[in-house]
């Protein structure tokens, strides 16, 4: 466990679907963008802050602007070229993965001031061939490849896609029917709808986001676009299964999304001294990883790790957040944790994403971890405070998992 990590602030981009708003912003931009808005809000000087921990995974977008998109996006945000940063690709994981080295690094006296981050442009992946052409063909027909469009499924034998994977496992394993992930979806999809309506993401989410452009008005976005307030039971059950799984459909998962997240941490003695009050406590971050099949169970598992690890109980925790990469993850997850007891099931899965998940909000992949960390820490301020956990899943059945106290 660690003990006197305080989080100062955390905070992001609403997130963007498909072909949205935010559609050709390059993701080191917005991670600049959150890195100057925490400064600011804080009244941060920007030689305060030691190091930045950046998550971003889809090197077909960072590619073009050639590396180290982390150090990039400090430089933009005019935080002292002495800062230091690492870029952490541990797929949706990256930017919890991210906090939690930060915490680390402040509890071994390393660094006072950090910013674990993460940022996302999916959709913006490139057009490429295989590298092969370089070297071998020089006439005839080429085809090219959408690097946004590869759904996960990996070029490793043995492996299928991740929808796959998951609906498959949470299905003949665990028991999670295509009924109950429809259910799962619409409920985020309306739970979302009411916590917007009620003001519960004004802390959290830079809103407006306003853009300046090169030219005209400035691009404006102040809603996570993935949002689909149409959403029916009739009209998931319209939908067919993705890459051959017997339960997943489009609906019961996020889109191709774009966003920023950040999260600014201090000891407890700097925070102090910069008379910054903390928001919580970041008392454990983990990391786990399994059979490269098993990454519906993997954020269970996790948080079975995190709880034994730390001597908590589930019972400790007011609030739970598990990453709707699909709606099979946090069924699986509540599934494992309650030993198959279907009333603790049910109780489980009452306080977990209570004002929606990435279904409804989006999962621009290396932004989300930061973003289940910020969700936790402000609706336990809501409640009164306590323990909350959080997990995710990452590809090839990786995990990610914090503890936070208000």
């Amino acid at each position: 466990m660690f003990e006197n990590i305080m989080i100062v602030d955390a905070l992001r981009t609403p997130f963007s679907r498909f072909g949205g708003a935010l559609k050709l912003e390059k993701s080191i931009d917005l991670g600049a963008i959150v890195l100057k808005e925490i400064l600011k809000r804080n009244n941060l000087p920007a030689e305060e802050v030691g190091a930045i921990y950046y998550g971003t995974c889809e090197p077909m977008e960072t590619g073009v602007e050639i590396n180290v998109p982390g150090r990039q996006a400090l430089i933009l945000a005019g935080l002292s070229p002495t800062t230091r940063s690492l870029t952490i690709d541990s797929a949706c994981c990256s930017s919890m993965d991210a906090v939690t080295l930060g915490a680390r690094d402040i509890a071994g006296g390393y660094e006072r001031v950090i910013i674990g981050m993460g940022s996302e442009n999916m959709g913006r992946q490139v057009y490429f061939l295989p590298p092969e052409m370089k070297w071998g063909k020089s006439t005839g027909h080429m085809q090219l490849t959408d690097a946004a469009r590869r759904g996960g499924a990996y070029p490793l034998a043995g492996t299928g896609p991740v929808s796959y994977d998951a609906g498959v496992v949470s299905f003949e394993q665990y028991g999670i029917t295509r009924e109950m992930n429809d259910e799962w979806a619409l409920r985020s999809q309306q739970r979302y709808a009411k916590a917007y309506r009620e003001g519960k993401f004004d802390e959290e989410m830079i809103k407006p986001l306003a853009i300046p452009q090169k030219k005209g008005p400035d691009l404006v976005i102040e809603i996570d676009e993935q949002h689909r307030p149409d959403t029916s039971l009739e009209k998931l059950a319209k939908l067919k299964p993705v890459w051959d799984n017997p339960t997943i459909t489009a609906g019961a998962a996020p889109g191709i999304n774009t966003g920023a997240s950040a999260v600014l941490a201090m000891s407890r003695e700097k925070a102090a001294q910069l008379d910054r009050p903390p928001l919580g406590e970041y008392v454990y971050g983990g990391r786990l990883a399994s059979a490269h099949n098993m990454i519906a169970a993997a954020p269970g598992w996790a948080i079975q790790m995190a709880l034994k690890e730390t001597g908590l109980t589930l019972d400790d925790m007011k609030l739970i957040e598990i990453n709707e990469a699909f709606a099979a993850m946090p069924l699986t997850a509540a599934r494992i944790l309650s030993d198959g007891d279907d009333t603790k099931m049910k109780q489980l899965l009452d306080r977990t994403n209570v004002n929606g998940g990435a279904i409804a909000i989006g999962h621009p992949v290396g932004a989300s971890g930061a973003r289940l960390i910020m969700a936790l820490i402000y609706e336990l301020r809501r409640r009164g405070g306590g323990y909350g956990i959080a997990a995710l899943c990452g590809g090839l059945s990786q995990a990610a998992v914090c503890i936070v106290k208000v």
